[in-house]
């Protein structure tokens, strides 16, 4: 698969991640069962892609990619999170922003 394809897909499904994680906060309980399906595709389809692009441009597993791996785990921790936590739903969106902001950074600075 082309480096820009995984690009593609990997920035796709983290929109859907990211869409799907803000919904959670804010929709029914009736919808907790498709958010989560709908959402855990996106994630494994972030990871997959996410190593393919590693491995493609053949940079090993530097900090900054740990660094992204950590995000990513506690935005797919925060879809769930936001069914059962409904009082904390503010601070959990912070959350949520804060990491998204972090992995962006860590992909065009490279910092360490």
């Amino acid at each position: 698969m082309s480096l820009a394809l995984y690009h593609i897909l990997h920035v796709s499904a983290l929109l859907v991640l990211l869409g799907g994680t803000a919904y959670a906060f804010a929709a029914p309980a009736e919808t907790r069962r498709r958010v989560l399906a709908i959402t855990g595709v996106a994630t494994l389809i972030v990871l997959v892609t996410g190593f393919g692009m590693l491995h493609r441009l053949g940079l090993g597993f530097p900090l900054w990619a740990i660094v992204k791996l950590v995000c990513w785990l506690g935005l797919s921790a925060l879809t769930g999170v936001a069914y059962r936590r409904r009082a904390q739903a503010g601070s959990l969106m912070l959350l949520a922003a804060v990491l998204a902001i972090l992995a962006v950074v860590m992909v065009y600075l490279k910092p360490l």
